[in-house]
């Protein structure tokens, strides 16, 4: 356990044992899993919100939107996105 309380993996274990809970999880994990990848490209690379933004050809607001979870692109956008950064998108139906 962390100084400030429980670790994450803690509380994580213990909130999925509610199915209620896991069956969001589970469902908004893809959403966000893509979203920590374009993190992860963006700031691996040095790149801000606002030269992402200009490479996209949209408003540094809507990269912050992207990146906090508060605005579900299209594909087209996160193509753009993907492109920007030197990567492909690639969409799999199970």
């Amino acid at each position: 356990m962390s100084k400030a309380g429980a670790e994450f993996s803690e509380v994580k274990e213990l909130l999925m044992k509610d199915e209620e809970f896991k069956a969001e999880y589970e469902k908004l994990k893809s959403r966000y899993d893509v979203i920590s990848q374009i993190i992860e490209a963006r700031t691996s690379q040095n790149i801000t919100q606002e030269e992402l933004a200009l490479r996209v050809g949209t408003q540094k607001s809507n990269i912050s939107r992207l990146e906090s979870g508060t605005y579900n692109p299209s594909l087209d956008f996160l193509f753009k996105v993907a492109r920007s950064l030197g990567k492909e998108v690639q969409v799999t139906l199970k």
